[in-house]
């Protein structure tokens, strides 16, 4: 083997996928002494977005001063690459950083369009913001309050409205924010396919996990309901219904609506700007995997946007999971070659977290020697 690619999602709650583009670094050199190996660290939008741009495109930390979902004042970092700004907007909003003070009637994004702002300051031309692991149901008021938009209740009294108080909104003001970001595009990343409101929207499928009622998940529903007649009144166009626009608590109809920006699936966002098939062209193996394999894997997870890309390419492609519940169908009806999965004991996963690191090493050890076997018997 003379090239091999890597380019796996994080397992959730044992390996990120920096830590396992190590252990494939080390485990393939150890084998392949002289094997050409491209380790491509990937996030979809969420957590440890930035962390894979800085490792793989060597983009710059940059630490500022901003807004957190509370209110309260955080240090945060996002990362730059020549004129490009990489953003997560859990930085600033994220649920980690509530703790338990978990309200998405409350919670701001202010804090990511203070980000954006100072990307732009520091002459980024274009943002890439990652939208997941948000605290957050204010559909992006927040952020676009930060960077100069104008909300108004029906008295004309200025706000910015959090999720609590959308349905107060009676008129918005984008001029601010166009001649800001003027020349500027913005790209938000992300895998959520949710619309604004509705049973299949924001507050229904996400504001639970943030700490909402179902009292409360109705109100919220309501507010992003409102904000999105408002949105399809003013813009002649059904901003709500766009896929993706109720990711993060219905920022991603604010980006298109607010910023001038528009949606990009998460993987294939990220697979554009590594110029993933470039690099994997002339490979001889991809390596690929999540830490689980089941329906929703080729639903815009790293996985679909790999073999999608790989399957084109004509190169063959492996992936390695921490295990496989059998929903996901026929693996090599996607154009993967094989899966394994690093689950060799069969324990549950709290006892697999201590020893996920050593179970990767070793399947992906197993599948290696393989690839020698086969090289030596001329397979």
């Amino acid at each position: 083997m003379k090239k091999c690619v890597v380019v796996s999602d994080s397992f959730k709650g044992t390996l990120s996928s920096l830590q396992i583009c190590s252990i494939c670094s080390r485990r393939i050199r150890a084998v392949f002494p002289d094997c050409d190996i491209i380790t491509l660290p990937v996030a979809d939008g969420g957590e440890g977005t930035v962390d894979c741009f800085v490792s793989a495109l060597g983009a710059e930390p940059v630490h500022t001063e901003v807004t957190d979902a509370l209110g309260e004042k955080t240090d945060a970092v996002y990362a730059v690459l020549a004129d490009t700004a990489f953003i997560e907007m859990a930085a600033a909003a994220g649920l980690p950083s509530v703790g338990d003070r978990k309200d998405p009637g409350i919670t701001t994004t202010y804090g990511v369009g203070e980000l954006i702002r100072d990307a732009v300051s520091r002459g980024c031309r274009k943002i890439l913001l990652g939208l997941g692991g948000s605290a957050t149901n204010d559909a992006g008021c927040g952020c676009a309050a930060a960077l100069g938009t104008v909300f108004r209740d029906r008295t004309g009294r200025d706000f910015v409205p959090v999720g609590d108080t959308l349905s107060l909104v009676a008129e918005y003001d984008t001029s601010g924010t166009e001649e800001l970001l003027r020349g500027i595009s913005v790209t938000a990343i992300c895998d959520v396919r949710n619309p604004l409101f509705g049973h299949t929207g924001a507050a229904f499928v996400f504001a639970p996990q943030k700490g909402a009622d179902e009292r409360e998940v109705i109100r919220l529903d309501e507010g992003l309901r409102h904000i999105g007649e408002l949105m399809k009144k003013r813009e002649r166009t059904d901003i709500a219904s766009v896929p993706g626009a109720g990711a993060a608590g219905g920022f991603g109809a604010g980006v298109i609506t607010f910023l001038g920006g528009e949606l990009k699936p998460g993987i294939e966002a990220v697979l554009d700007v590594l110029d993933f098939d470039r690099i994997a062209a002339d490979a001889d193996l991809v390596i690929t995997g999540e830490g689980k394999l089941d329906s929703q894997s080729f639903q815009g997870k790293v996985i679909d946007g790999v073999s999608k890309r790989t399957g084109k390419l004509g190169v063959p492609l492996i992936a390695i999971v921490g295990m496989d519940d059998g929903t996901a169908g026929d693996p090599g009806e996607r154009g993967i070659s094989a899966v394994f999965t690093t689950n060799r004991a069969s324990l549950p996963f709290e006892q697999l977290k201590s020893r996920a690191a050593e179970d990767y090493a070793v399947t992906l050890d197993n599948i290696l020697r393989i690839i020698k076997l086969s090289e030596k018997t001329g397979g």
